[in-house]
């Protein structure tokens, strides 16, 4: 991890290039990945629903301290993005996340983006908000001691969509959030998500993919963004949740199809997100991604919520007596998707409760 205080990138620029290359360099390390614990204080609300688990401040630190000071996993990570809330929330011992994680070898991430509103004189479309006062924002949370950060825009594949104007609408918007970010030292997260809702095959998710990832990639060519600082975050290329299935070998051809069509080779890494997929399938997927022999000019890894916090869940039900139990799940998930980044992963952390059941939520909103 590098902290350069000198200025390359612009003349006005709060951050420098030597440091925003240094840290998306490190976070797409092979071997490790990002832990997204981002959920607003709504969402998390609805996972701890599921285990009986009242949403307070309380009760959303205790889930987090139990994710961070697992024994022996910050080694698997190189990046946790928080929540607002959380990364300025400390351990019951008085000890700030922060500083648990930059120990760790591990770099803060924050989520900027306020959310989706619709897209008038579209068919339900979106776009998302949260410019306004980016700038502001991302000066205090790299105070704070965030070092990169995410911004989610959602397209949805139907008879007519995405449609053109979703598709620029969204590619500019993730330039905008891009370049404030650099100009205020933190590594942006491009994440283009393409929800796996409907029953189009594999061949159009494909399609669709590519589209997003052209727009994209001209947005930011064209905001002047330094992509050797920025990282990627797509879905995975699969067919819709309400068509047939395919192997994972099948999904490893056209994602890294796609990426090698229209991601350019300056940008480290990609951080897949998992997109409803199970715990299993998101290791498993990734893992057959880096098993393929063909060109990857960038490090392919993970960035993963539910997927890698589903069955650690369940495992605590909020009692204190579970934590080591949980630990230990959330453990074997993390090391199952180092594997899975270096192409080494031979299966056998399934086996936890919720591990295989699908974490497809329909529309699925943060």
């Amino acid at each position: 991890m590098m902290f350069c205080t000198s200025i390359h990138f612009s003349s006005d620029c709060f951050g420098c290039a030597d440091e925003l290359i240094a840290n998306a360099t490190y976070i797409g390390t092979p071997g490790k990945g990002i832990l997204a614990a981002d959920e607003s204080t709504g969402t998390i609300g609805k996972r701890l629903s599921s285990i009986n688990v009242e949403n307070v401040e309380s009760n959303r630190r205790a889930l987090r301290e139990l994710l961070f000071t697992t024994p022996g996993v910050l080694q698997y990570l190189s990046g946790v993005i928080l929540y607002e809330e959380t990364l300025y929330q400390k351990t019951a011992a008085g000890k700030p996340f922060v500083d648990v994680m930059k120990e760790g070898g591990v770099l803060p991430g924050i989520k900027v983006d306020k959310g989706t509103v619709e897209l008038a004189g579209t068919n339900g479309e979106t776009t998302t908000q949260g410019l306004d006062d980016l700038a502001q924002r991302c000066q205090k949370y790299y105070s704070a001691g965030a070092r990169f950060a995410k911004w989610r825009a959602v397209l949805k594949i139907g008879p007519n969509e995405p449609s053109q104007l979703a598709i620029n609408e969204n590619a500019n918007g993730l330039a905008r959030y891009a370049i404030i970010c650099q100009e205020n030292g933190l590594v942006p997260i491009v994440e283009p998500e393409i929800l796996v809702d409907g029953p189009h095959d594999i061949k159009k998710c494909a399609d669709v993919t590519e589209r997003v990832l052209a727009a994209c990639y001209k947005a930011l060519n064209d905001h002047h963004i330094l992509l050797e600082g920025t990282l990627l975050k797509p879905n995975m290329v699969t067919p819709g949740s309400d068509a047939a299935r395919v192997a994972p070998e099948v999904i490893a051809e056209h994602t890294v199809r796609a990426l090698q069509r229209t991601m350019p080779a300056a940008v480290p890494a990609v951080v897949f997100l998992s997109g409803g997929q199970s715990e299993e399938e998101a290791t498993v997927n990734l893992n057959a991604m880096n098993k393929l022999k063909t060109k990857k000019p960038w490090s392919l890894s993970f960035s993963y919520g539910r997927a890698l916090q589903q069955s650690t869940l369940k495992a605590w039900s909020g009692k204190a007596e579970n934590i080591p139990k949980a630990q230990t799940v959330f453990h074997a998930r993390c090391k199952a998707n180092s594997e899975a980044t270096l192409g080494t992963y031979q299966g056998g952390a399934a086996m936890s409760e919720g591990a295989s059941e699908s974490l497809h939520v329909k529309d699925y909103k943060y």
